[in-house]
Formats: structure tokens, sequence, C-alpha cells
């Protein structure tokens, strides 16, 4: 069976599904022609996924990337292709961290153009020789995705440039931002051709690929789907200015598992997750996750790392060791400083060289003896900045090579040739520091390869002429603004903006001892060793793998349009209240108890005027108008302003201050649940309160008579919730030996007696209904947040005890999707009063026809 995705909320209430045989996997097929999409929703699509369990005999895993891990090369008599693997692609690296008996399949764009004629045939000669499954793009289509939207528009502002004029980044182009979706739709049909959804885990790789999530999730509602980005994440204050922020979060959001290299980058995301969407994330056991829709989406905090053996085999070629020896007699004796960078505008290349000038300045004596050789690689992207970067580069070198170089001597060697890789190589074993200071950087694997490189072997030793016996040495200068920073506790940390820390920074790791060094360096081994490239993937698709395990005892719907779209999981036993079934209950049963919290529930706590609405005031009359029931409604507010706000409803039974006061009749005094002594308690909690108040602006402090609430409903989000954390453990510190409970719930922080809880509100209607000898065969019992909990249990516990029919209908219902006690929900406090509504004129119904049965029975006595 497969579960459909719902788009009209009366199906997703009566729990319809479609029910489609079991289809074979697809025969791969190749698309060659693409365009703009400008509508999303497809008019006849379905959201398929299975209910039955999965089987896994052999792990299958579908790594989706922007580009495919291959080297493709025309013939030299332009005959077709020959392919090969790229060993230096993160995406074929990481297949070391997969079991032997995993099955991998890539989906991606190769780098050459392919034309048209060729790509059925060169398709697939790559699915049955590689296993990758290729994705042809128009030119001016990946033109507009990958150098407009990636490169001009997501690329700078995560990297915290803002696009201020157009010369920095460039303005939103929502053509731009059609042509990436567009392209992200496209790599959703080519994993739709091979993946089995049961079984496949799909791992989808950076930036360019960030909407895919949503369309995988339509597609297949129980996907098992794990995403990573490579690139840092910006602040909430930098990313909330992209026009298309909720639609990447929400498209995000439809995976299972999303990785960042560093905490900082996760921070961030959680943050705009809580500031643009409203959600809150939870951390436990270590694990940090966030509730979307019933979904847990977890969040995976690891960097990635090197493929050791890779690099290793580099080390032991004999090119390497005679390249080695080669620069050893280029250098004669001076000492090497190494940059190795892209030529972009975030590599602070420029940066560097003017620190080196600042440094040979200040320390006049290592002129001559040291050289720093700076290898600028090609930039990834295009344009006027790298252009700039690369002007200021080359004037930069040469300013100071003209003022401090001699004769036979530069201080600055900028290769922007392409080298080799064991060319690159040698320049790690020979020098004796490596500078990395990028104002921004996703990860950098730079300083990992350059400590595995002086690690070395005996050959490389012999060619240095160092004595075997002594530990290996290496020193690292990074920025703090790089992914792989925080990993490198052994490292001096540099803001590269601060040229003259920097050039401090070059001279300290020259100055260093040797025995420091050799510390430092053994203590970076061991750690780029134990987490290289293997370790992380195999890290991440275990965490993939937990995450996804209960997918297949959860009911799941897909409801939204567009971008929009997500899916609804829930519990087996926790449901969509049906209205239908609410009120043919309500129609066949006498005895009826209800239970109705009012703040959150009849009316939404957004609401500035809390006063309830006269349509409000009407449904609880009718409900109470009717003999069969006994109706209570339970507030946090005070006593005082319930009386007013419901002095109509001369039959309703009120709790105030969640429970502390009853009143069964309006004619009657209040009543407190408790017996408190005295309240001297709030002397102390009151200005402990009244200190976080006025430091967290928007909050405020609450008087009750029998408890004191600290709201900060208004406050910065991140702030106010950092500030409660810290009053609610500030308020159980000085109130340990008080008769109170303090307690935190959505948006408040809240000290009372012990004792009162919304469960003696429940406990005193099943009272009051036994006083009146109504064994209760319908119970409703309506909250929405924490305090609401205790309600549910209480009614829970009395389906085993006397208090209930033994044939009663139970309905306990919470507002909104979130772990409850309860077993059903609805939406929103719409949905609340829609459904009380309709239980409202059933029970007028019920009176009218009471009344005019009495009517006749009366005039029949009175003809008599």
């Amino acid at each position: 069976m497969v579960s459909r995705s719902y788009s009209n909320l009366l199906d997703l209430a009566s729990g319809n599904t479609l029910t489609i045989g079991h289809m074979g996997k697809r025969l791969p097929r190749v698309m060659t022609v693409a365009g703009i999409i400008s509508d999303l929703d497809e008019e006849n699509s379905i959201s398929n996924g299975s209910d039955a369990p999965s089987s896994i005999s052999q792990e299958r895993i579908i790594i989706v990337g922007n580009q495919l891990p291959l080297l493709a090369h025309r013939r030299s008599d332009n005959s077709g292709w020959d392919f090969s693997w790229d060993e230096d692609s993160l995406l074929l690296q990481l297949k070391d961290g997969l079991g032997e008996d995993a099955e991998v399949i890539y989906v991606g764009c190769l780098k050459e153009e392919i034309e048209p004629r060729e790509q059925d045939e060169v398709a697939q000669t790559l699915l049955e020789t590689f296993k990758c499954v290729a994705t042809f793009l128009p030119n001016d289509l990946f033109t507009k995705f990958y150098h407009g939207f990636c490169k001009q528009q997501l690329w700078p502002l995560f990297h915290y440039m803002l696009p201020l004029s157009r010369d920095l980044g460039g303005r939103f182009d929502r053509t731009l931002w059609q042509a990436y979706v567009s392209v992200n739709k496209i790599f959703a049909d080519k994993v739709m051709e091979v993946i089995s959804p049961d079984e496949d885990f799909v791992w989808v790789h950076d930036y360019h690929l960030m909407v895919l999530p949503t369309f995988l999730r339509k597609r297949f509602n129980r996907v098992k789907l794990g995403f990573f980005l490579h690139s840092p994440f910006p602040s909430s204050e930098i990313y909330r200015t992209l026009p298309v922020r909720d639609e990447l979060l929400r498209a995000l959001l439809n995976a299972d598992l999303i990785g960042f290299h560093t905490f900082d980058y996760a921070r961030h995301f959680l943050s705009c997750c809580s500031r643009m969407l409203g959600l809150a994330y939870k951390s436990k056991r270590g694990y940090i996750g966030l509730e979307y829709y019933g979904r847990t989406v977890s969040i995976k905090i690891l960097p990635v790392g090197i493929h050791m053996r890779q690099l290793q085999n580099v080390l032991n070629l004999p090119e390497t060791e005679t390249k080695v020896a080669e620069l050893k007699d280029q250098f004669n004796g001076r000492t090497v400083l190494l940059g190795v960078d892209d030529m972009d505008i975030f590599k602070g290349i420029s940066l560097k060289l003017l620190a080196m000038e600042q440094f040979l300045i200040q320390h006049p004596e290592w002129r001559e003896k040291v050289v720093l050789v700076q290898i600028a690689n090609p930039a990834r992207g295009r344009g006027k900045d790298v252009q700039e970067v690369q002007c200021e580069t080359y004037s930069t070198a040469k300013r100071i090579n003209e003022t401090f170089g001699s004769e036979g001597y530069e201080p600055i060697i900028l290769i922007d040739s392409p080298l080799q890789v064991y060319e690159r190589i040698a320049y790690y074993v020979i020098a004796e520091c490596c500078l990395v200071t990028a104002v921004r950087d996703g990860m950098n694997l730079i300083p990992y390869e350059y400590i595995i490189c002086h690690q070395g072997n005996g050959k490389l030793d012999e060619t240095l002429e160092i004595d075997l016996s002594l530990p290996k040495r290496s020193m690292l200068v990074v920025s703090e603004f790089i992914g792989c920073s925080p990993s490198l506790s052994g490292a001096i940390r540099v803001n590269p903006w601060n040229i003259d820390s920097v050039a401090e920074a070059m001279d300290a790791a020259l100055a260093m001892r040797d025995s420091e060094k050799q510390l430092r360096h053994e203590k970076h081994y061991r750690y780029v060793s134990s987490h290289h490239v293997g370790y992380w993937a195999n890290s991440f698709l275990q965490d993939l793998e937990r995450t996804c395990r209960d997918h297949v005892r959860r009911r799941c719907w897909g409801i939204g349009f567009g971008l929009g779209f997500r899916v609804i999981a829930l519990d087996p036993n926790f449901r969509k209240l049906s209205v239908d079934h609410i009120a043919s209950a309500y129609r066949r049963t006498k005895n009826r108890a209800i239970l109705l919290d009012y703040d959150g529930t009849m009316m939404p706590q957004t609401s500035i005027n809390k006063t309830p609405t006269p349509e409000a005031i009407n449904i609880l009359n009718s409900l109470c108008r009717d003999p069969m029931n006994v109706v209570f409604l339970v507030s946090g507010t005070d006593k005082e302003t319930l009386s007013l706000w419901f002095s109509p409803c001369d039959k309703l039974v009120l709790a105030a201050e969640h429970g502390y006061f009853m009143r069964e009749k309006q004619d009657e005094e209040w009543e407190t649940s408790v017996p408190v002594l005295d309240f001297d308690w709030k002397q102390i909690a009151e200005p402990v309160m009244k200190v976080y108040t006025e430091t967290t602006d928007g909050s405020t402090i609450e008087a009750k008579e029998s408890g004191l609430v600290w709201h900060y409903q208004y406050a910065d989000p991140d702030f106010g919730s950092c500030q409660a954390k810290e009053l609610l453990d500030h308020l159980e510190s000085v109130l340990s030996n008080e008769p109170v409970s303090v307690k935190s719930g959505q948006h408040f922080v809240e000290v009372k007696p012990q004792g009162v809880t919304k469960g003696l509100v429940a406990e005193r209607l099943l009272d009051m209904m036994r006083e009146k000898s109504m064994l209760p065969d319908f119970v409703l019992c309506i909250g929405d947040d924490r305090s609401d909990e205790d309600m549910f249990e209480v009614i829970s516990r009395a389906t085993s005890g006397p208090s209930l029919s033994p044939v009663a209908d139970i309905f306990a219902c919470t507002v909104g999707q979130k772990p409850s006690k309860a077993k059903y929900y609805l939406e929103d406090t719409t949905e609340i009063v829609r459904m009380l509504e309709g239980l409202a004129k059933a029970s007028d119904r019920t009176v009218r026809l009471a009344s005019s049965a009495q009517s006749s029975g009366a005039s029949k006595f009175a003809v008599t």
C-alpha cells in the first residue's frame, strides 16, 4: 500500500488512502530536453511511499551531487568519449566509509559538455560501466543555474557577502531562481528513475541542490534522505535578506538528516528556523532534532576528512621524491611558508601577502631567509570580482618583491599555473609552516593534507636529511573563519583581516621550539588520521539510518503545493479528529463531560485581545443548555477577568489560574482547589523576575492571586529562550525550600503552589458528574500546551475505573501535531471552534425537539 499526497484536508481527516499494486523498478532513461519550470505543481502528481517494512538485504546508496566523480576525455579521432574515475572527487572518496556490500549509484552532471546526439549513448555507458546517472542540462539553463543563482546569489550570501550593489554579488533575479528550481526538479527526475524508495538511502550534497529534498519527498513520503552542506551557513541576519529564504529552509527540512561541518553553521541554521519558521530544536542524548509536522529532522555536526590512502600513495611516488629533492635544492636552506588557495575573493590571498610584507618590516632579521610560496589554483567562478582579485594579487606580490627582493631572492613566489598532485604534495613536505587565511570558507582541507604530508615516509625523510629517530613536526596558521579551524586546536588561529596579528603569528610559528611543534603535530596527526573521509561518511550514514528507523511505523500524508510541500508523519495511534466521528458519538450518547482549555485552544495564543468572541459565547451557551452536558472551561487567567468575560454563560463551570480557583455556577463563590497557607514566596520570586524583565526587552510579569508568570512572547526568540532557561534555574534555586513548582511553557515561566494542575479540573469534572448520578459515556477534553497534558492523563486513567461508562467514547484532543498523551489532534483554534460549533448545533436541535415534545404534551393535557 502507498500513501497518497493529500491536498484536501477532508481526505486527511477521513484517513482514505489510495491502493496501488507493486511496481517494478523502471528502466533508466535519459532526459535530453529541459527548460524553466514556472509551475511547480503537477496536476496529477501522487506521493508514494510503502507502508510495508523494508527488508534490506544489501544497502544501496544514491549519492547526488552537482558533478559526477568522473573525468571525461574526447578521443583523439573524435569518435566518442573515454571516461575514468576522478580520484580527487569527495563523492568517490566517501565510498571508503561504506560497507563492502553497499552498492553506490551516482547522480550528477559531467564536467564536459556532451552534444545532444551523443547523450543517450553516453548515459547508457555511464550507467552500465560506472553506475552513474548523467544529468544533461542545456547551456542556457546551466549558466543561469550554476553561474547565475548558485555563484551570484547563494555562494556570496553564504560567505557573508550582501548584494549591496550590482558589483557585489548582484541583485536577486527571479529568473535565476526559476532556473535553480528547474535544475533541482530535473535531478529529482533522475533519482526517481533508479530509486527503490523502500530500500535505498539518498544522500544529497551541497548548496546547488537545496530544494531537491522537496521534490523527492513529494514523490516518496518515506524516502530515506540525507543532505550535507559543504559551504558555510550564514547567521540569520545575513540569511534573512534572501527573498526565497523560507522556501530554501522548508526544502531542507524535507530531508531526514542535515549535516554541517561546524557547530556555528548548524547554530545559524537552527536560528534561522526559529526566527523565520518558528521552529524550536531539542537536544536529546547528544542528538539535535527539529520537530517538523510530526517528523524529527536530525542535525549532524561533523567536518569532512581527507582520503588518507590516496594521499599516502602520492607521497610514495618516485616523482614526489624527485620533486622534494628539487625544491630542497631550489630554496637552498631558506625557510618556506606555504599557502594553497583558489583565486577567489574569499580565500584572502592578498591579505596574506600584506601580512608577509608586514612580517618582513617588523622582523628584518628574516629577510633573505624566508619565502612565501603561494599556490593560486584557478577560480571556480568567473566574473569581475575574480579578475579584481587576480590583479590585486599580482600587483601586491610584484610590489613586495621589488621592495624586499634582491638578486637570487624573492620573498613572494606566486604559482598560478596548474600543478600535478605530486608537485603540490612536494611543496607541503618542504614547507615549515602552512598559512590558510581565508576570510570565509566552508571547510578547507589544505591544513589536513599538510599535516599528513609532514608525517611523510622514510624515503622522503632521507631526501630531506631528517633524523628518523626524531618525532615529526609541523606548524599551522589558520583563519578562525574556516570550517577546519575548530578541529585544529594546536594551530595558531588568526583573524585574517588583522594583518599585524597574522604577521605576528608568522613570527610565532617560525620561532616556536621544535618540541612544541612536535607535540602540536602529533595532536593534529592523531585527529586527522582517525577522522578521515571514510569515518565521516560512515558516521553520517549511520545517523541517517538511525533517523529513518521509524519511517515504516508512521502514517504519512503529503500536504501543500510547490515548495511549500511537506509531509505530516504521525504515530499510528495519533490521528486527526474527524468531525463526523465525534458528531456521531455526540448524538448517540446521553451523559457528556466536556472540558475545554481557553488560552491557545478557543482563543489563539497570538491574539492580543483575549476577550471571547460572540461566536464563542454562543457555542458555549448552546453546549451548556443541553441537559446531557456538563461543560468545564479552564484558563490561566485570573478569576475576576474570567467572571467578566463569561458572564453571559450562567451554566458554564469555570476554573481560573489553571485550576487553583473553581466556580460551578455564576451565583456561587469561587473555591480554591488546593489549600495554601501563605504566599510569602512571592516576595522572593517577584524581584528575580523583575531583574529578567528589565534585561529582556519585550518580556512582562503577570501577577496572579495564586502565582507569578514571566512572559517573553514578544522578546527576541533566541534571547528570550536563553533568558527563560536562566530564569528557570534561578527560580528553582532560590525557591528550593518553598512549597511551589516552577515550570516553563510556550513563551512563559510560571511559579505556582505545588499540586495546582489542570488535572485537578478533570478530576473535579468527573466527581461533579458522579454527584449528579451521571455516568459519562462521552468525554471531550481539549488543550494546547504542556499544562493540558495533566488533563489528558487523568482522563486516560479514568477509562479503567468506575468514573466512566465501560463503553464511553473518549476524545482527548490537542491543538497541533506534537508529542502528546492525547489520541487526537486538530490543526488550530479555527478547527477547534468549527468542531464545537457542530456539536453546539446538534445540542440546539436536541433542546428544540425536547421543547417541542413538552409543548405538544402540555397541549394534549390541556385539551383533555
